[in-house]
Order: C-alpha cells, then sequence, then structure tokens
C-alpha cells in the first residue's frame, strides 16, 4: 500500500516535532526541515505529496518562496503555508497553496492534508 509523504518545514523544533508526530499517527511518511534549503533538497531527491511550511525562515527564503518555488517546479503538490505574524490573502498565494494562521491545531492541518491528497490522488487516478 502506497504511504503518501509530506514535508513539514518550520524552523521551531517542538511545533515541527508535534506535527510530525501527528501525520505519522495518521499513517504518513513524514519528512522534515528546518529551513527553504533543507525543503529544496528534499524535494529534488523525494516524491513529496504536500508540504506544510512556516513563512517566517532562516536563511533568508521565506515559506512563501518556497511556496512559490513548488507552484512552478512540483505543481501537483498541494502546499499549506502557516503564520502567527503574517496574515496572507488569497491573492498573495501562490498556485493552489492555502494559508493557516498560527497558532493552529495540529489535526486541523492532518484533516487538511488528508482532504488535499485524497484530492490529489483522484485526479492522478482519473
Amino acid at each position: 500500500m502506497y504511504q503518501r509523504t509530506v514535508l513539514i518545514v518550520e524552523d521551531e523544533i517542538l511545533i515541527r516535532m508535534m506535527l510530525a508526530d501527528t501525520l505519522l499517527d495518521e499513517g504518513y511518511v513524514v519528512v522534515e526541515a528546518a529551513n527553504v534549503l533543507e525543503a529544496v533538497a528534499i524535494l529534488g531527491q523525494r516524491n513529496v505529496d504536500a508540504v506544510v511550511t512556516d513563512v517566517d525562515m532562516p536563511g533568508g527564503l521565506s515559506g512563501l518562496d518556497l511556496a512559490k518555488m513548488i507552484s512552478v517546479t512540483h505543481m501537483r503538490v498541494p502546499v499549506i503555508i502557516a503564520s502567527g505574524g503574517h496574515r496572507l490573502r488569497p491573492e498573495e498565494l501562490p498556485g493552489d497553496a492555502v494559508f493557516v494562521p498560527k497558532p493552529y491545531g495540529v489535526d486541523v492541518i492532518a484533516a487538511m492534508v488528508g482532504n488535499m491528497t485524497a484530492r490529489e490522488g483522484r485526479r492522478l487516478a482519473g
């Protein structure tokens, strides 16, 4: 059976760990990155079914920059962009990315990932 893979891009380790644990419990394979450059390297090496990223990241590139890259290079990969310091409007989001304000419930993110990857699976199968 195919297990969907979720890439979590979050520099705050406790948030990343809590979200990773929740998604692992839901049956996903979880890959973690602490910044955008790590995420780009992962995306170049493996198939990912969804990405959850924070906006503010160390290293000069933001989660919004990452989402823009994904919308061009991995168009079928859904992206959830989260932030506690920014409020992004739909017209500011690249591709089909969605915005979630922090603090969020990890169960809410897990449900969103489930809906997004189920939708993607139907699109690929059809």
